[in-house]
């Protein structure tokens, strides 16, 4: 099922509850908000509209809802960008990956990701032929 796309700011809170989630509106404006001059009514709208299109989920304890991601951030990231490359890059790999070559800022560490990658994909090429 595709996904409604999100915004920066949205991807931005959203990574936040997956990674401290399951949390309350209070709990997310107490922090997350605060940090970042954002309204309690803001932040709820931005949560509620995450959880319309099915990015984050609910559930009620104690008469407080508490927020958090159906899915692992990685995973969730991994949507993000293979939403993003269907929408924004009509479904080519080519420019992120030019992109990526061109970028002096890529961390060694990222580098030696991306190497992981290139060869599992190497692997699985090999392994289907």
């Amino acid at each position: 099922m595709k996904k409604d796309s999100i915004g920066v700011q949205e991807l931005a809170l959203l990574s936040y509850i997956a990674e401290h989630g399951p949390l309350s509106v209070r709990e997310i404006v107490d922090v997350y908000g605060a940090g970042r001059g954002l309204s309690r009514s803001t932040i709820l709208t931005m949560v509620e509209r995450l959880r319309e299109k099915k990015r984050l989920k609910r559930n009620r304890a104690a008469g407080v809802y508490r927020y958090a991601t159906p899915v692992p951030k990685s995973e969730l990231l991994r949507d993000v960008v293979r939403n993003f490359v269907d929408t924004a890059l009509d479904g080519s790999f080519s420019p992120f990956v030019s992109y990526l070559a061109d970028n002096p800022d890529i961390s060694d560490k990222e580098r030696a990701e991306l190497e992981r990658i290139v060869a599992r994909l190497q692997a699985r090429k090999e392994k289907s032929s």
